[in-house]
């Protein structure tokens, strides 16, 4: 045993390098690793005591309160690693100049973080978004599931979990559909022959409309011919809905299938693109081919 604890004490005193003056030896980088996981652990159950016994008491929104703990464990751990490395021994003049020399290349490699980090602590308190709002950024669609200090969890309608950064809320432009009046307007979009009757094409439209029980009464349904494009006319229906927020697709789905029921009840053909070539074997013979 005795055997063991000389040992020990030789790897102790065995010397890394020298910071300075300073030696820094093995005992060093054990007492350093061992003070730093204490500090990491103890701060992390303070930010759960915070938010699970504190915070709470107060009703304080979860987001809120994350942030405020998570911005209180950052503090501590700076100021419990000055104290550790002040404590080891080490002259901190002399880990500043070494990091002097690398903050230029750590500054540049943790700006996304530091920009990710700015960003979610702007959404936590400010609110733009927060858990359960149906928001739209980047091309995303999806529900909020998380806001952490660094990004946000979308949960899509395909049940997928993406992790978005918190700096694209602040820098590209953020739908969310949970902070209007809980009803918003759908725009579905038909085409029709130019020969087709635009006032039967409407009534058609207005009947399937009010056979959807997820379209609104009030306001109205409305149609609007839309304009004249190369193969037809464009019509538009425009309805209003509360009960398929978080599921667009699917209320659009139900009036194209309904539009394509009573289109082909009525006889109402919709137009597709045509090309048409015109080939000649000798002047005077013209042939014509159409292709679909």
């Amino acid at each position: 045993m005795n055997a063991l604890f000389d040992w020990l004490k030789y790897l102790e005193h065995i010397v890394l390098f020298k910071l300075g003056e300073h030696s820094f030896t093995v005992g060093t980088l054990f007492y350093l690793v061992l003070s730093l996981w204490i500090l990491f652990y103890l701060t992390g159950l303070l930010k759960k005591l915070l938010i699970n016994k504190i915070f709470s008491k107060f009703h304080m929104d979860f987001g809120v309160s994350q942030a405020i703990a998570t911005l209180i464990r950052y503090f501590l751990v700076m100021i419990g690693a000055i104290i550790i490395i002040q404590t080891s021994g080490i002259d901190l003049s002399t880990v500043g100049l070494l990091i002097g020399g690398l903050g230029i290349g750590i500054g540049l490699g943790l700006q996304n973080i530091v920009t990710n980090l700015i960003s979610g602590i702007i959404i936590l308190f400010e609110r733009p978004i927060k858990v359960g709002d149906r928001v739209e950024v980047g091309g995303i669609l999806g529900t909020v599931k998380k806001i952490s200090p660094r990004s946000t969890t979308i949960l899509t309608n395909d049940n997928v979990a993406i992790i978005v950064p918190n700096a694209e809320f602040m820098t590209t432009h953020v739908i969310n559909w949970s902070h209007n009046d809980d009803k918003i307007r759908f725009h579905v979009s038909v085409n029709i022959h130019f020969e087709t009757d635009f006032n039967l094409v409407s009534n058609l439209l207005l009947e399937i409309a009010s056979e959807n029980q997820d379209v609104l009464d009030d306001p109205k349904p409305d149609v609007r011919l839309e304009e004249f494009g190369d193969h037809g006319i464009r019509c538009t229906l425009l309805v209003w809905s509360s009960s398929l927020l978080h599921r667009q697709g699917k209320l659009k789905s139900n009036i194209n299938k309904a539009i394509y029921k009573k289109f082909k009840e009525h006889g109402i053909e919709i137009p597709y693109a045509q090309r048409e070539l015109r080939l000649k074997s000798r002047p005077g013979d013209d042939f014509q081919i159409k292709s679909d």
